[in-house]
């Protein structure tokens, strides 16, 4: 019987490490970032996120974004877009909370949508009907190559999606 209790111990140890690994986000291939910004409006944007990396492979061919297809701009779980108060991004109104930042790529016109549904797993379940805004930007080229997709968000409420050579910019007020 001890034997048996031991055996079982162990088991439940063995399982509840690695129960714990698996939810040490940090870990994965795509680790977990974060974008945070107060713009000058007073408003706190704040964009979480997976980053995943280029390693050799070529976006829209070995990777998303792919062209017509939408994405989850990211990895693992959907992109949180946040706002703390009403904003205008490009012109268009979004009121305060959160959603999923999807987008879709067409050329060098870059679709960016905020969706109801913000808390999924990648672009699985996407439904347009949620979509609470979409403007089209165009991409650019980057200052630098960025292995690992990054967002950065300025004081003046611009916001910067950066992979591979690739940069797409658009704006919040």
């Amino acid at each position: 019987m001890k034997k048996f209790l031991s055996i079982a111990l162990v088991a439940i140890l063995f399982t509840s490490v690695v129960a714990c690994a698996q939810g040490d986000k940090s870990k994965r291939p795509s680790p977990p970032a974060t974008a945070t910004e107060t713009i000058e409006s007073g408003a706190v944007v704040k964009i979480d996120y997976s980053q995943p990396s280029l390693k050799g492979r070529t976006m829209g061919k070995d990777i998303e974004p792919k062209q017509g297809q939408v994405w989850r701009t990211g990895a693992n779980d959907a992109t949180v877009f946040e706002v703390s108060q009403d904003v205008k991004i490009e012109g268009e109104t979004l009121p305060a909370g959160k959603y999923a930042l999807f987008t879709l790529v067409e050329g060098d016109t870059w679709t960016i949508i905020l969706n109801k549904t913000w808390k999924q797993w990648g672009a699985f379940k996407y439904a347009p009907v949620d979509d609470a805004l979409r403007v089209k930007v165009k991409a650019g080229r980057a200052e630098k190559f960025y292995e690992q997709m990054t967002f950065v968000i300025g004081k003046n409420g611009e916001v910067l999606l950066m992979w591979g050579d690739t940069q797409v910019n658009f704006t919040v007020k």
